[in-house]
């Protein structure tokens, strides 16, 4: 696979990475995953799955949180 500097991953406002990572951590608390800072590759694709999918059901509360919602503002989320 290619590297590409267009990635989709990747944080337009690099002082959200603090508010997404928070956000990760409380999505993994609410559906009873114990993440852990820095890698996680030890979660089952159950888990993974079952935290970036409480994220996209509570996508909302992000888009709420001050320091994110610039990104709204500026049309980047």
């Amino acid at each position: 696979m290619s590297s590409n500097s267009n990635s989709s991953n990747k944080l337009v406002v690099p002082s959200a990475r603090e508010a997404m990572n928070k956000f990760k951590m409380e999505a993994a608390n609410e559906v009873g995953v114990n993440l852990k800072q820095g890698y996680n590759g030890d979660l089952t694709s159950k888990q993974a799955g079952s935290v970036g999918g409480q994220m996209v059901k509570d996508d909302r509360g992000l888009r709420e949180r001050p320091e994110v919602s610039c990104l709204s503002t500026l049309g980047l989320f």
